[in-house]
């Protein structure tokens, strides 16, 4: 069987796990994504001052701009949640990007992570549900019109479960083939020169994406804190 070139899965299979690392490439580049960000913040936290400098500053630009784009659609209850979705966000954008680097794989090109993203966020859209709501969020499920409850909450499960698969399908889709047209430039016409303009576009493509899945992951905790009609 012809497996692709990345690096660390040939650092995986030299120590024996080669069998792991290619079935599970999408694993291994979720575990370094996550070492890249913890470290990341790790070293950005590091001297932070009353007073800040440069470093700090482009910090918190980037972080007061997302949680204000937050709350103003959510208002100011969504700050709570902020935490997520600024780790979604970064998670996401980072691990679209590094597909970019020759050697290296995006981890949301594999469904199975997109499809966990997507699963985190049905289940805290929920959790939201009933911590605003308690027992009346079921009230979303049933509609106005009591007759039609049996049908709505059909319809209304089809809907929230299509999510899922909205969310996951969606930012899969697109990462993977922004993967394979880079993958096929990569091998035909060399490492950079005429992919280059499908890497401008890679990485264009890799941040929509990540303000794509955390608007829709907004726009879906925004619904669960709504009361009722």
């Amino acid at each position: 069987m012809v497996h692709h070139y990345y690096f660390l899965n040939e650092i995986l299979a030299a120590m024996g796990l080669g069998h792991f690392a290619h079935q599970y490439s999408h694993v291994i580049h979720s575990w370094l994504i996550m070492a890249i960000l913890i470290i990341g913040a790790g070293l950005l936290v590091r001297g932070i001052q009353m007073i800040p400098r440069t470093k700090q500053n482009f910090v918190e630009i980037i972080v007061e701009g997302l949680e204000n784009f937050m709350v103003e659609i959510t208002g100011e209850e969504g700050r709570a949640f902020f935490p997520f979705i600024a780790t979604l966000f970064l998670y996401i954008l980072f691990s679209n990007l590094i597909g970019l680097v020759p050697g290296f794989f995006s981890p949301t090109a594999n469904l199975n992570t997109t499809l966990s993203l997507a699963v985190c966020t049905f289940v805290l859209t929920h959790v939201i549900g009933f911590k605003f709501h308690g027992a009346k969020y079921l009230k979303h499920f049933v509609g106005p019109v009591w007759p039609l409850a049996p049908l709505m909450i059909i319809i209304e499960l089809i809907g929230h479960f299509a999510r899922v698969m909205s969310l996951s399908i969606r930012l899969f889709g697109n990462i993977f083939g922004k993967e394979t047209i880079l993958g096929i430039l990569f091998a035909l016409a060399g490492l950079y020169l005429a992919p280059l303009p499908i890497l401008f576009l890679g990485i264009l493509v890799s941040f929509i994406q990540s303000v794509v899945f955390i608007l829709l992951s907004i726009v879906y905790f925004t619904g669960a804190m709504e009361e009722a009609h």
